[in-house]
């Protein structure tokens, strides 16, 4: 259905069509696993903030009255290795191995460590690159970084022979466009620069395989489409030839090799517990190793794989409403939202709010609707277009 055009005579885009595509689809029965206390709010915004999972309440409560309450300083037994153990659940929907993922702090802490980290693997390169359009974070750790070690920004990736390490989104955030990984990784490497991947608007929706790809070094964040709560903490990944050869900059405890001696001076683990700081949130990893586990059961290439057909559904409704989309067409080259430009496009997101239909906004002119495969449903996405569709015509 999702391959035909929006002017096949076959199709009538109605209600009717949507409702059929929910029926059949092998992925509606995880929705029910996420509270979802108002099932008339069309969530289009799960690329920004997952929706709750129902195990996520049951299990904070469990670590909060009984490993907190009750056995108090007992639990960090088995809370001290956590941040690896979620890492190891996560590991499999990027295409990483047992030892090579950690789940700790934020994206740009994480991002930050890994650049420095890679930058001083090639001293004798001046240039640090990143587009200058991806995410504000990731080209403000690259200024910081650069300023700190005396290198210039590049801002793109034509010219890469003196070049230390590119930080690149594999998903734009703005317009969904996929990059390819293992191509431009190639080109790097032949060209003798480092990578450092940013997979927060991947994760959880791409089949992802990093070692597929050769890629070395990523981050991401777990709380969009892993469902994992605001502020949940960011995963590493550092491929297992490059531990123990990647330092990073913030020395902290929990990367110390003889953690509890509490010696004098700071000896790094090796391992990928290297890219450890200080004292994990436990709260936070809980909530993100429920979120995980929800994506692991449900298996990635069947996420993967509604990702396509919902984002196909809602660029075919937006063809036939008129609306201008910059998503790419190609299924292979699209990630889990689809964005609408307009020039009013911020009225536009605030009026949909309004309407119960809560897209987002991203400067100047895009509406982005999140299609999180786990609990958007086509009918969300009927709604969602043609209540936007109604507001563009009544401008």
């Amino acid at each position: 259905m999702t391959g035909a055009s929006p002017r096949d005579p076959i199709r009538d885009f109605s209600r009717a069509e949507a409702i059929a595509l929910d029926a059949t689809d092998p992925l509606a029965r995880w929705r029910d696993e996420f509270v979802v206390p108002d099932p008339t709010l069309v969530y289009l915004d799960g690329n920004s903030l997952g929706r709750m999972p129902r195990r996520t309440v049951a299990r904070l409560q469990d670590v909060v009255e009984r490993e907190w309450a009750t056995d108090l300083i007992r639990s960090w037994s088995h809370w001290v290795d956590k941040p690896q153990r979620v890492g190891d659940l996560l590991a499999p929907l990027i295409g990483a191995r047992p030892g090579e993922v950690v789940v700790h702090d934020s994206t740009t802490v994480n991002l930050y460590q890994l650049l420095h980290g890679a930058a001083a693997l090639r001293p004798d390169r001046p240039v640090l690159a990143v587009d200058e359009h991806d995410f504000p974070s990731d080209r403000y750790v690259v200024d910081g970084v650069a300023g700190a070690t005396g290198r210039t920004v590049r801002h793109g990736f034509d010219r890469l022979d003196d070049v230390a390490v590119i930080v690149r989104s594999m998903v734009d955030y703005r317009t969904a466009a996929v990059v390819d990984i293992a191509a431009e990784t190639a080109r790097a490497h032949a060209a003798g620069a480092l990578v450092v991947w940013d997979l927060s608007h991947a994760v959880g929706v791409l089949a992802v395989d990093l070692h597929a790809a050769g890629a070395q070094l990523a981050v991401g964040c777990t709380y969009k489409f892993l469902n994992g709560g605001p502020g949940s903490p960011a995963f590493t990944f550092v491929a297992s030839e490059l531990q123990g050869i990647v330092g990073q900059p913030i020395w902290g405890w929990f990367s110390q090799r003889d953690q509890f001696a509490m010696g004098p001076t700071y000896e790094p683990r090796t391992d990928i517990a290297g890219m450890l700081i200080g004292t994990p949130s436990i709260l936070a990893l809980t909530g993100a190793e429920c979120g995980i586990s929800l994506s692991a059961d449900a298996g990635i290439e069947a996420i993967a794989a509604k990702a396509r057909s919902i984002t196909a559904y809602a660029i075919d409704l937006c063809d036939h409403h008129g609306l201008d989309v910059c998503t790419p067409r190609e299924p292979e080259r699209r990630g889990g939202h689809v964005s609408v430009l307009h020039p009013r496009a911020k009225e536009l997101t605030a009026a949909l709010i309004e309407r119960g239909v809560i897209p987002d906004f991203r400067e100047p002119d895009v509406v982005r609707l999140g299609m999180s495969p786990l609990t958007t449903r086509y009918i969300d996405v009927f709604d969602g277009v043609g209540t936007l569709a109604a507001l563009v015509e009544s401008l």
